[in-house]
């Protein structure tokens, strides 16, 4: 199989510089990078891929067995570091693919040897000693509003998720990137990231990471970002003066300075 036709697999950057890759999250795209690509290219090679079933990905590869599960998403990570032969990459997934990155950290570890997780949630439903910002019913509902009206779901919600009321067109372009996704393949992806539980995963992690959460976030709370700093031996936790749960988009000079910062001190 063609992995990089598969995910869409874009290099761009420095050639013979330390290697990045920019893993998105649910109902976007790798477009969803290019305020971060101008402060990595000169000196970093990076890495940009699309999930089977989002952006233009070779939609025809879907599955809905192996995507039902992060591991399925977790192996699109390890088999697009495989394809382009990637040792000791830093890994930087947004939201729901700062997990993925943990599960394709611990299936190949000689592949991912840092991790940069922005806006995090290992679980989005509360439990007793666990604010995850959602309770079970909030999310089922969310679940089945988005199945019964992914179009009307993306309008409503998308304005909510990347927050900034006072500048729309952040919410316009995340409504359009979901409306670009296949609904029956987003609500794959959405029970998978909403229904996921990678808390006991984070233990496994063994690589330097670095945690970015944002003042104020709708669906990853700062409660959730600080059990993640907790839960990762020798994480760094940043919190990012931004508001919403997309800060590369947002606020993308702190987030960028955030993660080169972190970047070039394992360098």
């Amino acid at each position: 199989m063609d992995i990089a036709r598969r995910n869409n697999v874009t290099v761009t950057g420095n050639p013979l510089g330390p290697v990045v890759v920019l893993a998105h999250g649910f109902g976007c795209d790798q477009n969803m990078w290019r305020l971060t690509l101008p402060a990595l290219v000169d000196d970093y090679r990076v890495v940009l891929f699309d999930y089977v079933g989002s952006g233009r990905s070779d939609l025809s590869a879907f599955s809905e067995d192996r995507y039902s599960s992060l591991h399925g998403y977790a192996r699109d990570v390890v088999e697009v570091c495989e394809a382009l032969d990637l040792r000791d990459a830093a890994f930087v997934g947004h939201s729901v693919s700062a997990m993925i990155g943990v599960l394709a950290a611990d299936m190949a570890p000689e592949r991912i040897g840092s991790l940069v997780m922005v806006a995090p949630s290992p679980r989005y439903i509360d439990e007793e000693g666990y604010r995850g910002g959602f309770s079970a019913e909030d999310i089922e509902e969310l679940l089945e509003s988005l199945e019964a009206n992914y179009l009307g779901w993306s309008g409503a919600m998308a304005p909510v998720i990347m927050g900034n009321a006072d500048r729309p067109e952040l919410g316009e372009e995340l409504r359009n990137s979901f409306c670009a996704t296949d609904p029956d393949m987003a609500r794959v992806f959405a029970r998978t990231t909403f229904l996921s539980d990678a808390r006991q995963d984070l233990k496994s992690v063994r690589v330097p990471t670095l945690v970015l959460e944002c003042t104020q976030d709708a669906i990853a709370p700062r409660e959730v970002g600080a059990f993640v700093h907790r839960a990762v031996p020798g994480s760094t936790l940043v919190t990012l003066d931004a508001t919403g749960h997309c800060p590369h988009l947002s606020a993308p000079e702190a987030t960028n300075a955030a993660i080169r910062a972190f970047l070039d001190g394992l360098r």
